[in-house]
């Protein structure tokens, strides 16, 4: 199966069609939920769709270590195969060589920090195209903080996607009305018995089903 194959099943065109195209180059995107119930994943889903597409992508986690992270991507990966019918094993080689993860703890490494790093990779000839920031707490964030990321991401045609741990289910309630006005995609995991849903509250209503098993997204 060739490399497009995978890119036209990815689960993320799922995401794509509930929300008119997905998330833009230039903007961040935000996905909520309780602890535990799948943020990582989703991300990571996000994540393997860019690079699959050939984009460079930095994963920061602010909470596992790259161990942890490395594993959600082998299994992320093998799911994707199991359940498309795929072999994934060619290229597997191409993502792990277009991906960089990085650790860092936020009592001692704010977002502008996270920005410089992510310049020096580029002045170093590694040209990013895709961020995913894991495990912030956006609550002790600044919003002149996010601002700066904001901006570098809409300077630089970049994608960010940022999970946050927050249970609430109204967008009112997902953060300051301020650090939301610099998201252009929001959506929050739930859960009703067995099943699992992202639901998007911005910037269209809308719901897509998670695999319960996977945490895939799904029709």
């Amino acid at each position: 199966m060739e490399k497009q194959d995978l890119i036209d099943l990815s689960p993320v065109r799922i995401f794509d069609a509930a929300t008119e195209g997905g998330l833009k180059a230039g903007e961040l995107g935000l996905v909520t939920a309780k602890k535990g119930l799948g943020k990582t994943s989703v991300l990571v889903q996000f994540a393997i769709d860019s690079l699959l597409n050939d984009k460079h992508l930095v994963h920061i986690s602010f909470d596992q270590h790259s161990s942890n992270v490395i594993a959600w991507y082998d299994s992320i990966l093998a799911e994707i195969a199991k359940k498309k019918h795929i072999k994934i094993s060619d290229i597997a080689g191409d993502i792990v060589r277009e991906r960089t993860i990085l650790n860092f703890n936020q009592e001692n490494f704010t977002l502008p920090k996270v920005v410089a790093t992510i310049k020096a990779l580029n002045d170093g000839g590694i040209n990013v195209s895709s961020i995913v920031i894991d495990g912030l707490d956006l609550a002790k964030t600044s919003k002149e903080d996010l601002s700066v990321m904001e901006a570098f991401v809409k300077d630089n045609n970049m994608t960010a996607w940022f999970s946050y741990t927050n249970e609430a289910s109204d967008i009112e309630c997902q953060l300051d009305a301020d650090k939301l006005a610099l998201f252009g995609k929001v959506a929050h995991l739930s859960a009703n018995g067995n099943e699992l849903f992202m639901t998007v509250l911005k910037p269209v209503d809308a719901e897509i089903r998670l695999d319960s098993k996977s945490t895939l997204m799904t029709k």
